[in-house]
């Protein structure tokens, strides 16, 4: 009976330990082939574009649509003799530009969910402030980098910090206002419950205000990483940061008409950077959210 029991649990690991590979498969297979359903569209759309001769909504040429074997190719290529693979020095420009985002991310996440917490509790805060804290964000980046970059270099800030600045600036926003929406989501049973037990402003607030946000914050926490890499490459442009990945597409936009292929490569790397990010923030969520509401039948 003993040993029949015992093998109860470890056929539903085994069964477990399947579909878990199974889904894994799913998915690996689904990203091929949106991969190759997005190659054979690129190369669709050139095709018939360059055969036809159309001109909208821009003339299509090896300047403006390179073929993407070439661009991959190009990572692989030496831009001098000797010298080491675009790849390599891309990889290089996207460590530096991870370390300004990361610092941008963090920044701005915690800005942004002390912020919400402030104006969770306030009413008149939250009258008061919120309409400053969207109007924020309808200040271009490029406008707000440059006075950002004088003004801390003026107080002899690290350069490679004025631009996590910058990041930070487009990444508190979403986690300012979902953390918002997401401390008033909690159930008012449990909040009333609470407080027939006495409970404080902050036993509520990290018990079950807190716990019932998460969702709602790490959907805004992946919205703000991918933010933070953009933020990090705008941001590096006035810094005159050659380092990182603003100053590769920089470098490469000059010579754009001669060798497309490398500005596009670099917009790749860039891309993908944000993609990691974005898996990050989502393992993240996967071990501090066990039971989010879209995973709840």
């Amino acid at each position: 009976m003993a040993s029949s029991a015992l093998a109860i649990p470890r056929r539903s690991a085994r069964a477990t330990a399947r579909e878990h590979l199974g889904d894994l498969a799913v998915r690996a297979g689904t990203f091929v082939l949106v991969l190759a359903a997005l190659w054979a569209g690129w190369e669709a759309y050139r095709w018939l574009w360059m055969r036809e001769g159309w001109t909208r909504p821009f003339v299509v040429d090896e300047t403006t649509m390179p073929r993407i074997h070439e661009i991959v190719g190009q990572l692989f290529e030496r831009l001098q003799p000797g010298g080491p693979l675009l790849i390599e020095l891309l990889f290089d420009a996207a460590i530096f530009t991870a370390k300004e985002a990361a610092v941008g991310f963090a920044l701005g996440a915690s800005v942004g969910f002390a912020l919400g917490v402030v104006l969770a509790h306030s009413r008149l805060l939250q009258r008061g402030l919120l309409p400053y804290v969207i109007a924020s964000q309808t200040v271009p980046i490029l406008a707000v980098a440059p006075l950002v970059v004088v003004y801390l270099g003026s107080l002899n800030v690290p350069a490679w910090f004025s631009v996590s600045v910058i990041s930070a600036y487009l990444t508190f926003f979403p986690v300012t206002i979902n953390t918002l929406r997401g401390l008033h989501s909690a159930d008012a049973r449990a909040v009333e419950l609470m407080r027939s037990y006495a409970a404080g402003r902050w036993s509520l607030l990290w018990k079950v205000r807190v716990p019932a946000s998460l969702p709602y914050i790490f959907s805004a926490l992946k919205v703000s990483a991918t933010a933070s890499v953009v933020g990090a490459i705008i941001g590096e442009l006035p810094s005159s940061i050659q380092e990182g990945l603003g100053g590769a597409i920089l470098n490469f936009n000059q010579y754009y008409t001669l060798d497309p292929a490398s500005l596009w490569a670099t917009n790749i790397i860039a891309a993908l950077l944000g993609i990691t990010f974005f898996i990050a923030v989502h393992l993240a969520e996967r071990l501090v959210v066990r039971r989010a509401p879209e995973n709840v039948a």
